[in-house]
């Protein structure tokens, strides 16, 4: 297995000796602000042996340096933020909105939905493909992303819609009855079903109404 020292196209030795000449340490003295010995130093400027990463900043801070990671047109790529709570969802794989992925939660009733969940892009896509057009984040939590303001969202949007068609209805009946010269008193329809019905109806199909509904209208 290869170690930190052996990483291509990163000179760990040339680059450590860079650092104390910029700071104008020497061994021994980088090794007291590093707290390590000066034989540790000497090791890695000689080759022999890596230095951890953080290890490796702290030097580089000496020096007025930071470091960092290019890609491939030398732009710097930063680090991914954590994930909403403390949670950390796989690195390599893509979030996603739970209400998204419903079926995942039909059979765990008694827990409750997180706002996030994660898809795995298939192992048998070539790497080129699994990470093309990919985020750079994971998602982040955002204002209304629950899945109960989702769904209450969605709720609100049907009743509008419904609202609307039945808006159109009743102006086509209007134009209909001013075509037959029928009177045109009568008031368009108004829905008066209680919100318990809301809670009911996943507005998938044609209404449903809670016991006692008023109204029991069906404007499908």
């Amino acid at each position: 297995m290869p170690d930190a020292s052996s990483a291509p196209s990163f000179d760990l030795s040339g680059l450590l000796r860079r650092i104390r000449r910029r700071a104008d340490l020497s061994q021994r003295e980088l090794a007291t602000e590093l707290h390590v010995s000066k034989s540790t130093v000497a090791a890695v400027e000689a080759g022999t042996t890596g230095m951890d990463a953080r290890l490796l900043a702290v030097a580089a801070g000496l020096a007025g340096l930071r470091l960092g990671l290019l890609d491939v047109e030398g732009r710097e790529v930063c680090g991914m933020t954590g994930d909403a709570a403390g949670r950390r969802f796989p690195a390599h794989l893509d979030t996603v909105l739970s209400d998204e992925r419903s079926s995942r939660w039909v059979d765990r009733r008694d827990r409750p939905r997180p706002i996030y969940t994660f898809d795995r892009r298939s192992p048998w896509d070539p790497p080129g493909a699994r990470t093309e057009n990919r985020p750079d984040d994971h998602l982040r939590p955002q204002p209304g992303d629950s899945p109960e303001e989702r769904a209450r969202s969605r709720r609100l949007a049907a009743l509008a819609r419904r609202a609307g068609e039945a808006a159109q209805r009743w102006a086509a009946e209007l134009e209909r009855r001013r075509a037959a010269g029928e009177p045109l008193s009568q008031d368009p329809f108004t829905c008066t079903c209680l919100p318990s019905c809301d809670e009911l109806d996943d507005f998938s199909r044609r209404p449903v109404h809670a016991d006692g509904c008023p109204c029991s209208c069906d404007l499908g």
